[in-house]
Formats: C-alpha cells, sequence, structure tokens
C-alpha cells in the first residue's frame, strides 16, 4: 500500500513538473518582451533549453541520490532520439538538413566525454565545470557558424509565445510584467516541487541504489524528456519546421553537458555500481547515432525511420532492467 501511495505521488510529481515546463515556456516569451530582453538570453538565463532535467538533476544531487541524477541524463537522452523524434517522424517527415545535422553532429563528441567522466561512476565538481563550458563552446560554435543564437529545447515555444504577444502589439505595463514574470517563478517553482516529489517518490520506492538508477534510467528519464516528446508530436502535426528538429535534437548536448555538470557542481556524483551505467552510456551514443544514419540519406527523419526509432526504446528499457 505504502508503494502503491508513493507510485501515485511520484505520478504527481510528473505531472507538475510538466505543467511546469509547458507554463515556463509560454510565458518566458512575453516575459521577454516585456522586459526588453532576448528570448535566447532570458531562456539561458533560467534554464530555458530543458528546465525539467536541469531542475530534477539538481534536486537528485542535493537529495544524495546520484543514480536518479545520472540515470536521468541518460534515459532522457535516450528518449529525446528514439521516442521524441520517433514519434514526430511517424506523424510526419521531419527535416534533417544542415542545421539539425549540425547541432546533431557537434552533440556526439560532447556527449562522448560526458560518457567518458561518468565510465567510472563518478563525476566531480571539476568535471561539472568541464561540460559547463562544453555547452558554452557548443553554444559559441553554433552561433559563429550560424550567426544566431542557437535554438535549444523549448525555446522554439518562447519565441512562439514572443512573437504572438509581439503582433498583438500590447502596450508594456508594469501589472503585465508582474503577471509574466510572476508566472515564470511560479512555474520554476512547480518544476522544482514537482522534483522534489519526484526524486522523494522514487528513494521511498526504494532505498537500494541500483534500483534507483534503473528508475532513473527509464521512469524519470522519460518523465523529464514527456515535453520534447509533446513538442515534436505537436509540430509534426503542423509541419515542422527545422529550428523545432534542432532544438529537440541540441538538447541532447544540452543534458549532455549543462544538465550534468549542474548536478556534479552542486554535489559530486558517485555511485557504487559503476558497471550498470556502462551499457546505458553506450546506448545513449548510439541512440543519436542511430538518428544520424537514418535521416543523413534523405536528409529527413521518415515514416519508416521513426518506427525504427520507436521500437528501439522498448529494448534500451529491457535492457536496462534485465542486465
Amino acid at each position: 500500500m505504502i508503494v502503491l501511495l508513493w507510485s501515485l505521488l511520484l505520478l504527481i510529481g510528473v505531472a507538475v513538473i510538466v505543467w511546469g515546463a509547458e507554463t515556463f515556456a509560454l510565458h518566458l516569451g512575453a516575459a521577454s518582451v516585456q522586459l526588453g530582453v532576448s528570448t535566447f538570453a532570458l531562456g539561458v538565463l533560467l534554464a530555458g533549453a530543458e528546465p525539467e532535467e536541469l531542475v530534477t538533476v539538481v534536486t537528485a544531487s542535493l537529495r544524495g541520490s546520484p543514480g536518479i541524477a545520472l540515470g536521468d541524463v541518460i534515459g532522457a537522452n535516450v528518449a529525446i532520439c528514439l521516442v521524441a523524434l520517433g514519434v514526430g517522424a511517424v506523424i510526419a517527415p521531419l527535416p534533417f538538413r544542415s542545421r539539425v545535422l549540425r547541432y546533431a553532429l557537434a552533440g556526439l563528441p560532447v556527449a562522448g566525454i560526458a560518457c567518458w567522466f561518468t565510465w567510472d561512476g563518478m563525476v566531480d565538481r571539476p568535471e561539472g565545470i568541464v561540460l559547463i563550458g562544453l555547452y558554452v563552446l557548443y553554444v559559441a560554435v553554433i552561433w559563429f557558424f550560424e550567426g544566431r543564437p542557437p535554438a535549444l529545447g523549448e525555446v522554439e515555444e518562447i519565441e512562439e509565445a514572443e512573437a504572438e504577444l509581439a503582433i498583438a502589439d500590447r502596450t508594456p505595463t508594469p501589472k503585465r510584467v508582474g503577471r509574466e514574470l510572476l508566472l515564470v517563478l511560479l512555474a520554476v517553482a512547480a518544476m522544482a516541487g514537482g522534483a522534489s516529489l519526484l526524486v522523494e517518490a522514487v528513494q521511498r520506492i526504494s532505498g537500494v541504489e541500483e534500483t534507483q538508477t534503473d528508475l532513473g534510467l527509464t521512469l524519470v528519464g522519460f518523465a523529464t524528456a514527456f515535453e520534447l516528446v509533446v513538442l515534436a508530436w505537436s509540430a509534426s502535426r503542423r509541419g515542422a519546421s527545422e529550428t523545432v528538429v534542432a532544438g529537440v535534437v541540441g538538447s541532447f548536448a544540452y543534458n549532455s553537458t549543462m544538465t550534468l555538470g549542474a548536478g556534479a557542481l552542486v554535489q559530486p556524483l558517485v555511485i557504487e555500481d559503476t558497471a550498470r551505467l556502462h551499457l546505458p552510456l553506450l546506448a545513449m551514443l548510439t541512440s543519436l547515432a542511430l538518428v544520424i544514419a537514418l535521416a543523413v540519406p534523405k536528409k529527413q527523419l521518415g515514416r519508416l525511420a521513426g518506427l525504427i526509432l520507436l521500437a528501439a526504446y522498448p529494448l534500451f528499457v529491457l535492457a536496462v532492467l534485465f542486465q
């Protein structure tokens, strides 16, 4: 009965995190317009790329659950590649031209470094600083080649909200500025509260680090990536732009660097059963490589490619649970 109760609270935590992420993306664009700040700057400042993963990993780190933190980063990245892109491609072809390919190819080496740091079951503070520096470098390189800030995670949603407000030509007022900022801060608080409940529920369901790691790799990773699954689904229904797909792909690099680095910076991430992460880490790299391999020939992810990606995700889950 206790396990059932905490399982219910775990689902509530997931729902609160998803609501917070959606509300954050919806109102951050309006807030940036009212404040006269660029969406990219405000988004990066407030973790606008992947707030769900960042908040969950930092919370797990603070609560002394490195298995959940490391598992979430790896599991979310696998879900982004296999489920989010798979769902989107099944509905309609996802464009995978030069911009998206650039994001994906740049994501492979930074993820490789993250895997190297994590392979021994420990990511310490110096390595966390290096990973955060890699995120800055990733953004700088893409910005240099594209001549504009990169689209990461839900930044596309934020920009859409910004555009809608600009079209409406609303006059900025202190009352409206305060309302939008209040909703953004409320969303951040909701994600923090939901993440705390999620981590607490996983800890109560099992005090065994091995089980917590498995839950991080599967349930928690999928839950925090769910917002991107919805983003890919809705984008493909309305004719996905290259920017949207680039944002989803770019989230892989964000999680591998900024999210993992922030978690390690707060508190070094150390697990005892290091071998338990080896297969998932290889699966994380393979999932992005598979996406690239399927997309390059026709410069898009078609329905068949989407089905292949979706079919690969249950195999990942089974491999985690039965390794």
